[in-house]
């Protein structure tokens, strides 16, 4: 092979390949790596695909919660990624977050706070910047509506409770759930948070309408106003 040919899956040992393994075994055989080498096909001179494959994935720690939080920047950086890969990866990994949607009931029942992080957590848990949702329920607690309010670094600035008791009072909401993400990890509400948890109650309970919780979501955990006892 010419050193100005890149490495394909094809130019490995039948045995190693996988899209061999992947045809007679199955995909479920595959390791992750094996699995963005079936997708990405082609490395760099001088480096089989699923070498870089492996250096994309210890890129991220080997995660793909955290491949899907590394920055395009991040990615570029990585010898033999272009713009084209990069494109496929984050194709693959909306197709994932999508997937995982498409899961949930049409019209999920909140009975705690893990309900409610279970139906956002692919929505904001994993973004790298914040957004405030709101979920509106029905007296039997199904959420009829999900919508985001506010995007942006400032979102407490911003943030619009206006259009959030509009949209209850026009849906016939009994109940609102509150919902943003902290991009940093951390889970501890700041002044900000405390600052629209309690003007939102406020203006909702003029309409006999309840602020159920508000909730503050990362990428493997929660918080909820309500379930320590902030909101009652």
């Amino acid at each position: 092979m010419s050193d100005h040919q890149s490495t394909t899956v094809k130019d490995l040992a039948p045995e190693d390949q996988p899209r061999y393994r992947a045809e007679r075994y199955g995909v479920k055989v595959l390791t992750t790596t094996d699995l963005w080498a079936l997708i990405l096909r082609t490395g760099v001179p001088g480096t089989p695909i699923t070498t870089l494959c492996r250096d994309i994935m210890q890129t991220a720690g080997g995660s793909m919660r955290a491949l899907e939080q590394t920055s395009r920047q991040t990615l570029l950086q990585t010898k033999g990624l272009g713009i084209t890969k990069v494109l496929q990866i984050e194709a693959v990994l909306e197709l994932i977050r999508r997937y995982n949607i498409e899961r949930l009931p049409e019209r999920p029942i909140i009975r705690s706070s893990g309900d409610t992080f279970r139906i956002m957590v692919d929505y904001i848990g994993n973004i790298d910047h914040e957004e405030i949702w709101f979920l509106l329920l029905n007296r039997r607690n199904e959420v009829i509506k999900k919508e985001r309010s506010t995007v942006g670094s400032a979102v407490a600035s911003i943030f619009d409770i206006k259009s959030i008791v509009r949209n209850a009072i026009l849906n016939r909401a009994e109940g609102i759930i509150l919902c943003h993400n902290h991009p940093s990890g951390n889970l501890i509400p700041s002044v900000q948070d405390d600052q629209i948890t309690k003007k939102l109650a406020e203006a909702v309970r003029l309409f006999d309408i309840r602020l159920l919780d508000h909730v503050i979501i990362t990428r493997e955990a929660h918080y909820s106003y309500f379930d320590n006892g902030r909101l009652r």
